[in-house]
């Protein structure tokens, strides 16, 4: 066994686990044996495990989504994947009027038990249609778990919780994560009702938070930043919604600065939600500086390779370094 693990493969790993632990698990949408649309998370899967498992599906986000509901209203624990967040759009009326209501209108008998799998990604010059993460949009939805895991063994260890999860989940992962990896560890059997943000890596001097790969940027400037002795604590928010953001706020009452990183926009978005937890659970006095959001321009993404680069530089970690630096400036 490899002594590393990388995201893509770690994903993977979570499906074959459910598919052969758990027969009520099954696996639904588009291009599920395709590297195009799920790069290497379910290689082979749909051999090993047969078409009745592995289910690869026409082209409807809305029916196989719908699909997906209905068999776990009947005890199954489906995985829908869409392989671009993008089109999952079309399924918003099963996951936001469905999924999401059927707990709360049957006075909490019966919930359905299935995980909607986006996969986000950037990048390619693949441009607006193909870019987006929404991640923010399901995270306001009460009746939703979403989780959006930043690590190898998260990605693995939080797919297979949702799965088992009894209730709708809405999980995000994003292609640019795939070939991260981290030191292999057996499973780990989470409890998702239980888990949500967590610092990991500490610091003293500014608390730096992101989701998904926002957060692998995060860490990254965390280690340029230690370089000038600047010690930041990294923050990842993993289950977006229902929001509990009390680890930030044990962190930043000890640093006394916040800086949020989201790879989304920022208008509505995770980044000032944080920030205003922040400001409501903490005197204003503890604050060395106006804490501050990062995210992407508020408009669609570019085809073009060089406006791409462009259009994502400021979450990504040479600018999150500088706008640290400058909060720590600005404070003395």
């Amino acid at each position: 066994m490899s002594q590393t693990l990388a995201y893509g493969s770690a994903l993977r790993e979570g499906f074959h686990h459910l598919l052969s632990k758990h027969p009520e698990v099954f696996v639904v949408g588009q291009g599920l044996w395709s590297p195009w649309y799920v790069g290497n998370s379910m290689t082979n899967l749909d051999k090993e495990f047969g078409l009745e498992r592995v289910i690869d599906t026409p082209v409807s986000e809305d029916a196989c989504t719908g699909l997906a509901i209905g068999a776990a209203l009947y005890g199954y624990k489906p995985i829908v994947i869409h392989p671009r967040v993008d089109f999952m759009i079309l399924a918003t009326n099963q996951i936001v009027n469905q999924a999401a209501k059927w707990g709360h209108m049957l006075g909490g008998r019966e919930y359905p038990a299935v995980t909607i799998r986006g996969i986000v990604n950037r990048g390619g010059q693949q441009g607006a249609q193909h870019s987006q993460s929404l991640h923010s949009w399901f995270a306001h939805v009460p009746g939703l778990k979403v989780v959006m895991p930043a690590t190898a063994l998260d990605a693995r260890d939080l797919l297979i919780a949702s799965a088992l999860y009894e209730g709708p989940v809405v999980f995000f992962d994003d292609r640019w994560l795939y070939e991260d990896a981290e030191p292999y560890a057996p499973v780990r059997h989470l409890d998702l009702a239980a888990e949500g943000p967590k610092a990991i890596r500490e610091g003293k001097d500014l608390t730096l938070v992101g989701a998904g790969w926002s957060t692998q940027q995060c860490m990254i400037a965390a280690k340029e930043l230690e370089t000038s002795g600047i010690s930041a604590e990294v923050i990842d928010i993993r289950v977006l919604g229902p929001s509990d953001f009390s680890a930030v706020v044990a962190s930043v009452r000890k640093t006394r600065r916040l800086l949020v990183v989201d790879a989304a926009w920022e208008t509505c978005g995770l980044g000032g939600e944080i920030i205003a937890n922040a400001v409501e659970s903490l005197d204003l006095g503890t604050f060395l500086a106006k804490p501050k959001r990062l995210s992407i321009q508020a408009a669609p993404a570019p085809t073009s390779a060089p406006l791409e680069t462009t259009y994502y530089s400021t979450v990504k970690a040479p600018n999150i370094v500088k706008t640290a630096r400058d909060m720590l400036a600005k404070a003395k």
